[in-house]
């Protein structure tokens, strides 16, 4: 009887261990508020919400998440719009409320195009209300076709921006070094929204929105966000890279990257430190 009773508390200790290292799964809902527009929440097969943006002539949507973050790990899946999508941002991004003038963004934007042709990963960081530090990426695969991964981590120490795990870009925090601004006191929100911006957004402007194929729908799923101890160094929040990360970086500079603030000389003018830093 003594050797049952404890093999049966032994089996309760380990379910007991066992059910609560096995996190809890919210909903979407749970954790974003829909903002405006033709924002819509769905599910798939297996049960699982999915949010969807769409854009119109008149109405564009967004969602944002209800909880603001000083440093921290944000994941989404993204499947964005399909066909024709010239003239269509749709961005993921963290950002601060308040003053311009102190303005904190870390961007990801997805520039639209025409049938056949590649979108564009636009990459920014806004930092006490400078930007100007964007680097432009075409993706391996076609963002369109099914749902991928889209990561910002922002640490105090530097931003990693990584697709399907993968990091394409790192920003270094090399204010205390050079004096370029970097997001280190302001807690920012995460925002996805979706917007015509066909003034710019592809090939400079001269290809625009063909609203004849409105409205145009992107989807989102499996949002998390797992705030940040600025000195907390783990798999979730980041650490320095390592070689296959580095190399990982080399190859999305070598192979996809497209656009870069560093070679531009009409934005590198005032930059030139930070970017001898990246």
């Amino acid at each position: 009887m003594g050797q049952a009773r404890a093999y049966l508390l032994a089996s309760l200790a380990a379910f007991y261990v066992i059910t609560i290292a096995i996190p809890k799964v919210a909903s979407m809902t749970n954790e974003v508020d829909m903002l405006w527009g033709n924002t819509k929440v769905l599910q798939d097969s297996t049960g699982q919400e999915i949010i969807a943006l769409s854009l119109d002539r008149t109405t564009t949507s967004a969602f944002r998440s209800r909880r603001t973050y000083l440093f921290g790990r944000t994941d989404i899946d993204i499947k964005l719009v399909p066909g024709n999508s010239a003239g269509i941002v749709l961005a993921f991004y963290m950002m601060t409320e308040g003053s311009w003038n102190f303005h904190n963004e870390i961007d990801i934007e997805f520039l639209g195009n025409s049938t056949g042709n590649p979108c564009t990963m636009h990459t920014n960081l806004y930092a006490r209300g400078k930007g100007s530090r964007e680097k432009g990426y075409r993706l391996p695969f076609d963002p369109t076709l099914d749902f991928h991964t889209y990561s910002i981590i922002w640490r105090q120490q530097f931003i990693q921006i990584l697709v399907d795990d993968k990091p394409i870009r790192h920003i270094k925090n090399q204010e205390s070094y050079n004096g370029s601004p970097y997001p280190n006191y302001q807690p920012m929100r995460v925002y996805c929204t979706i917007w015509n911006a066909d003034d710019w957004a592809t090939q400079g402007g001269q290809v625009k929105t063909d609203w004849s194929l409105a409205p145009f729908t992107a989807y989102f799923r499996n949002f998390k966000a797992t705030p940040c101890s600025p000195n907390l160094s783990s798999k979730i929040c980041g650490q320095e890279l390592d070689g296959t990360q580095k190399q990982q970086l080399e190859d999305a500079d070598a192979k996809n990257k497209i656009y870069d603030y560093c070679s531009d000389p009409k934005r590198r003018i005032g930059s030139t430190e930070d970017c001898k830093s990246q």
